[in-house]
């Protein structure tokens, strides 16, 4: 009983020579077929991870550019914004009346003609911030600055004339002269 099965299989007569070579055949093309479906199953795995990572790829430029994008949108617009302002502003305004106004939390000051003052007063023009000073804008214009960025106008101050009607009895009795600037 030193031989192998298949030896002790054959004196015994139950397999013949060729079904013999033929399992062994078959064998062999079974081993080899599996050695090739794992270097297959490798390489579709190989394969799917990197269309995975182009994906993710694609996925990231897109989103970037998209950002790009909306930069290159934004810094245009700041540039039209620029450009309206620049072309629109009025260019003699200096003078020798003080007009103060609020940016923030800061009072400011501009000197400016008696023209403008009164134009400014009656809210035919507005103060838009530019560069790092102030420009002074025709309203239509301002309305065109207002629907692109409504943070470069200064704040028109509203007027607050509502007195009780006894404060109004008091301050009656004293006139302001029409023509007083203060």
């Amino acid at each position: 009983m030193a031989g192998s099965l298949f030896d002790q299989l054959k004196k015994s007569g139950l397999v013949d020579e060729k079904k013999a070579k033929k399992v062994k055949r078959e064998k062999y093309q079974q081993s080899k077929q599996s050695k090739n479906k794992k270097g297959q199953t490798t390489q579709t795995e190989a394969t799917k991870l990197a269309a995975e990572a182009a994906q993710k790829k694609a996925e990231r430029d897109r989103q970037l550019n998209q950002e790009r994008q909306q930069q290159q949108a934004q810094k245009a617009a700041k540039a039209e914004l620029y450009q309206l302002i620049d072309s629109n502003r009025l260019k003699k305004v200096d003078g020798d009346i003080a007009y103060n106004f609020v940016d923030g939390t800061a009072v400011k000051t501009l000197n400016v003609t008696a023209e403008i003052h009164k134009r400014l007063v009656s809210d035919k023009i507005r103060i838009a911030k530019f560069k790092s000073g102030y420009a002074l804008l025709p309203e239509t214009v301002a309305e065109k600055v207002a629907q692109r960025d409504e943070n470069v106008l200064i704040p028109i101050a509203k007027k607050d004339d509502s007195l009780s009607k006894e404060d109004e009895e008091y301050y009656a009795q004293f006139e302001v002269p029409d023509d007083l600037i203060w």
